[in-house]
């Protein structure tokens, strides 16, 4: 299906292929109620704030003929930045000099970015259509985290098409290493407190008691 085609943005995923396997399975008429109410197609502060706090996407490209591939992509919160309500865009560091994801994009620009959030189970869908910027230093360092060890090679602008969210059904609870660490930290300083607290009561008490 076309851009052309669509009459509601979730048509980027809804293909007549899809809804008619939606009205033979008989979800059909809970997702055209849906799909009337309509996806989102802009950043909103919601997506903003879901984006600021991400360390970590997959991010989709399909080659020519339609063979699909994954890449992870990941740094620090926030890397992966709102340039306006339909840009998304960040600083490409150099790894294992496949360029793969470059390599479809030159030929499909069609991608699709899945941000999943296992700490608090939330996950967040985006299609849309992406391409490589190679020669533009100043955004590069403009997308580029501060004090992140990585070398920039390029840039990826992704435009939004459509974007929507999952329930949090079958998503396992996980937490990033980071996180865990600085909670037993502060765990462990709680128990030195508390146990300081109780040398602090015995030594009054055995004061109290000799006198």
């Amino acid at each position: 299906m076309t851009s052309a085609a669509r009459i509601y943005a979730s048509d980027v995923a809804f293909t007549p292929a899809v809804k008619s396997i939606q009205a033979r399975k008989g979800s059909r008429e809970a997702y055209a109620r849906a799909e009337q109410q309509g996806w989102r197609t802009a950043v909103d502060e919601n997506l903003a704030a879901f984006l600021a706090d991400a360390n970590s996407f997959y991010f989709a490209t399909a080659a020519a003929d339609g063979q699909p591939y994954i890449q992870h992509r990941g740094g620090p919160k926030g890397f992966l930045k709102v340039l306006d309500k339909q840009t998304l865009a960040f600083a490409d560091y150099a790894g294992n000099q496949q360029f793969l994801t470059q390599g479809n994009l030159s030929e499909n620009p069609k991608a699709y970015i899945f941000i999943m959030d296992y700490a608090h189970r939330r996950r967040v869908k985006i299609w849309g259509e992406a391409r490589v910027v190679e020669d533009d230093d100043a955004l590069t360092q403009a997308l580029m985290p501060k004090g992140y060890r990585a070398r920039p090679e390029q840039v990826i602008l992704f435009r939004i098409t459509a974007w929507d969210t999952n329930c949090p059904q079958h998503i396992p609870q996980k937490f990033d290493a980071a996180a865990v660490a600085a909670a037993l930290a502060a765990k462990d300083q709680r128990i030195a407190e508390l146990e300081a607290e109780v040398a602090a009561l015995k030594g009054e008490k055995a004061v109290t008691s000799s006198g």
